[in-house]
């Protein structure tokens, strides 16, 4: 059993990485967060909605619920069974978003999401390092609550994820997200073999 997360601000790269492991290793499962169980999805949908004015400590506790569910529905039953999960965010996104970006505490978000997970963590992490300015021109079209939240709030992001990286070498791969997805692609799979 693996779980490998795919981290990085809005805009690095993580689904397309997701999905080229999946082709390139077909008998991964890819998930992604919030999101792959019902409740996570509706879950999901409320956080992104930038209609909604959401306090950063239910933003929270939204994003630990949905992950407490994901694991519970999806995540621990692929991992007893044997799987290996390439998850598209996980625990390192909430201690980078709402720890470091909303400004609520990394420690107090760890806190949080060990109760949520049950102490789940991931076996490896790509992080997928970009420029707040190079994620922000990634994303096109009408953006979410949180891909809206500005370039001082996602360079406090890519801080944390950076610091995060820097204590957990062991577990880290920082690839450099600003290549052509093929060779980020290449990479990632190096690692893995």
């Amino acid at each position: 059993m693996t779980l490998i997360a795919v981290e990085g601000i809005d805009g690095a790269g993580k689904t397309t990485l997701a999905a080229g492991l999946a082709a390139a290793l077909p008998e991964l499962v890819v998930l992604r967060e919030p999101g792959g169980a019902v409740l996570s999805e509706k879950i999901r949908a409320l956080v992104a909605d930038p209609s909604l004015s959401v306090d950063p400590r239910a933003e929270a506790l939204l994003f630990a619920a949905a992950r407490a569910q994901l694991v519970r529905e999806k995540l621990t039953p692929l991992l007893d069974a044997g799987a290996t999960v390439i998850l598209d965010r996980y625990v390192d996104s909430s201690l980078a978003y709402q720890g470091a970006g909303r400004g609520l505490g990394v420690g107090e978000i760890a806190a949080l999401n060990a109760f949520a997970t049950g102490g789940l963590t991931a076996d490896l992490t790509f992080y997928l390092r970009v420029p707040p300015a190079v994620g922000a021109a990634r994303l096109a079209g009408e953006r979410d609550r949180l891909e809206s939240a500005g370039e001082a709030f996602f360079a406090r992001v890519v801080e944390a994820y950076d610091q995060l990286a820097e204590a957990a070498t062991d577990r880290y791969v920082v690839l450099d997200g600003t290549q052509a997805p093929a060779d980020v692609l290449a990479e990632a799979l190096k690692h893995l073999q």
